[in-house]
């Protein structure tokens, strides 16, 4: 087994991993905040806390995942190989940080949904 090229993977993958999580949460909870004072009713402090919260928690899941999936499975015994197990792996990544995105927003508009509701069931009540 080449030490050196499985390092090198190893090099390469990590960064690419973590730089890739840090921008999608990024840029997914700059724009949440906006889903976020709808949800808490323009109460900004709870709105903002909530959402740092949610972006900790997604970094801890997708750093967490990138990490447990660090292990090259096949011996990379030269560069063509590295790159072609990289490109899956990272591929694979990113297919997960998709999905996690679209979890996120999936759960941003539900909470603007529930929020919608609860603010018409209390005018209703009030009418």
């Amino acid at each position: 087994m080449n030490h050196s090229i499985t390092l090198q993977a190893y090099g390469i993958y990590l960064p690419v991993s973590i730089l890739l999580t840090l921008y999608v949460a990024h840029h997914l909870f700059k724009n949440g905040r906006v889903f976020m004072l709808d949800i808490f009713n323009g109460r900004e402090e709870i709105a903002f806390a909530t959402n740092r919260l949610f972006k900790v928690g997604f970094y801890l899941l997708n750093i967490g995942f990138a990490l447990l999936i660090l292990q090259f499975s096949v011996e990379l015994s030269n560069r063509q190989i590295m790159i072609e197990k990289l490109s899956y792996k990272l591929g694979g990544f990113s297919i997960y940080l998709g999905i996690m995105l679209f979890l996120n927003l999936y759960l941003f508009f539900r909470g603007k949904r529930k929020a919608k509701e609860a603010r018409n069931v209390h005018i209703n009540l009030n009418a």
